[in-house]
This record gives C-alpha cells, sequence and structure tokens, in this order.
C-alpha cells in the first residue's frame, strides 16, 4: 500500500483538518454566546420596552393611561389615532418634514461629495487642519447658532422660510457628512484614475464615471443618515419659522403638550405616525447602509 507523506519541507500547520470549523460556523458559534444573548437581551431593554410602552399608550384611552390596572390588560381603541388625523395639520407638518428632509440632503451632499473627495486626495498638513477643524465644528452646540443664524436669515429674508431651515441643517449637518465620506473616497485605489486619465478621460468625467460608483456605498450611506438626521428637525424649525402652521413633524408632536395638560394617547398616536416613515426608509436601506458603515470602518 503506498503512503502520501506532505512535501518537504511543508509544516503541519499548513495543512488543514478535514474537520476544521468554517469561518461560517465560528461566526454563528460566536452569536450564540452568553455574551451576545445578554447585550441582544439588554438592547432590548433600552429601546424596545419605551417603543413597546407608546406603542400600547396610543391605543388607550386617556383614563387608562394613569391607572396602573391597565398598564397592559385594557380595552384598545384607535381613538386617538381618529383624533390626529381629525384635528388636521398632519399631512401639512408631514410633507413639510419631508421637504426640510430631502433638500437638507441634497444640498449636504452636493457640498460633502466634492469636499470629501478632495481631502481623500490631498495630504500634508493643511487636509490635517481642515480635519481638526471640521471636528471642532462638530462639537459646536446647535443652540449656540441660532441668534446669530436668526439675525442673518433676518437680514436675507429667509426667516418664515422652508429654504431658510434647509439652509441651516446643511451647514449643521455638511461637516459630519464629510467626515463620513472622506474614509470611502481614499478605499478607491488611485490606479484607477491614473487608468483613466492615460485614456483621455477628464477629471470631471474620472469622477464621475469611476469614483462616484465605486464610493456608492458611502454616498447612500451619508445620504441616509442625513436624511434620517434632518428628519427630526425642531430646533431650528420652531425658530426660523414663525407661521405656526409651516412647523414639521417634530414641531407637532411638542404642540400636544399645553399648559392644561398632556393628551397622552394623542400624543403617542402622532409619535408612532411620525416614526412609519423613518422605519420604511431605514427598512430599505438597513443592508446598504451596514455594508456602507462597514467598509467606511475599514481602511
Amino acid at each position: 500500500m503506498t503512503t502520501t507523506h506532505p512535501r518537504s519541507g511543508a509544516s503541519p500547520a499548513s495543512v488543514a483538518p478535514a474537520d476544521a470549523p468554517r469561518p461560517l460556523a465560528r461566526r454563528s458559534a460566536r452569536r450564540r454566546t452568553p455574551v451576545a444573548a445578554l447585550s441582544r437581551a439588554l438592547l432590548f431593554v433600552v429601546y424596545g420596552i419605551p417603543v413597546l410602552w407608546i406603542l400600547l399608550t396610543s391605543l388607550k384611552n386617556p383614563g387608562d393611561v394613569v391607572s396602573d390596572k391597565a398598564a397592559f390588560f385594557f380595552t384598545p381603541t384607535l381613538e386617538a389615532y381618529s383624533g390626529v388625523f381629525q384635528s388636521g395639520g398632519l399631512f401639512e407638518a408631514l410633507g413639510q418634514s419631508f421637504q426640510i428632509a430631502a433638500g437638507t440632503t441634497v444640498l449636504t451632499l452636493v457640498v460633502a461629495i466634492p469636499a470629501g473627495y478632495g481631502l481623500a486626495r490631498v495630504g500634508g498638513r493643511i487636509t490635517t487642519v481642515v480635519l481638526a477643524l471640521l471636528i471642532v465644528l462638530q462639537m459646536v452646540p446647535q443652540t449656540a447658532n441660532v441668534i446669530p443664524l436668526f439675525q442673518i436669515f433676518g437680514g436675507w429674508g429667509l426667516l418664515d422660510s422652508t429654504f431658510g431651515v434647509i439652509l441651516a441643517d446643511t451647514a449643521l449637518l455638511i461637516p459630519f457628512a464629510i467626515l463620513l465620506l472622506r474614509p470611502f473616497f481614499r478605499a478607491v485605489p488611485e490606479a484607477l484614475e491614473e487608468a483613466a486619465a492615460i485614456d483621455g478621460a477628464s477629471t470631471w468625467r474620472t469622477f464621475r464615471s469611476i469614483v462616484l460608483p465605486v464610493a456608492r456605498n458611502g454616498v447612500a450611506t451619508a445620504a441616509t443618515l442625513v436624511f434620517l438626521l434632518s428628519w427630526g428637525e425642531f430646533l431650528y424649525a420652531v425658530n426660523f419659522l414663525l407661521t405656526p402652521g409651516k412647523y414639521p413633524l417634530s414641531a407637532l408632536l411638542a404642540q400636544q403638550v399645553s399648559a392644561f395638560g398632556i393628551n397622552w394617547p394623542g400624543l403617542m398616536a402622532l409619535a408612532v405616525l411620525t416614526s412609519i416613515p423613518i422605519l420604511v426608509l431605514f427598512a430599505c436601506t438597513y443592508r446598504l447602509l451596514r455594508e456602507g458603515l462597514t467598509l467606511g470602518a475599514v481602511k
């Protein structure tokens, strides 16, 4: 009988056993560890229970909210939802929120994409100074910008206009978007741009046809996050929009709290309706968002 021996110079570690666990199996085993289960349970307690409480409260009568016996066992009702639709202003606020979020996303990407690409391709002390400045701008609280922007928009005639809120949100989110997009553009090999330049492509065509398609996950990730952040706009809206009828959904939620009390079922019903567009957007872009954040975190 012929016996097969490993080649000369091959170490025993280089010969993988037949029953070696696969990487997928190892990842599945790590997911079933007690630490992972405990982390999931903790996340559910922190985030799941408040969401469940909001949903249950929106299905209660005002009298059941303050009753200890009706915490989980009560007769569900849709009166709070019907009251939200009958009170009016919901669809106007929904449209206003969408305009603010969409306009902020477009303007932010128009500025952040070329800025992030430029910072990814230019090195030296200038890039370091610009990145440090962007980080400092991220630390400035939003409330510190209200009074200066109010005076500037008053001089420009942008008070009580949706474009003024979009402009303020864009200025607030541009540093975040630039810092988020820069790693994606750095991950694009410069050899692709050099090959396009040799073929006679212009700088703009190279950027549009090669760099942007390769970094599309990063652009989509930045667009999704900017849209989610600007969807909940509140501070700039209540200060720069002087007409309550132009308020977005976040300000409409705050109007449910008055000096005469709080209609908890109506407030929670409005919160549930406000969250539906965000949940739909997150469900549609979850895989792209996860892949984009993962790629951006690895150099």
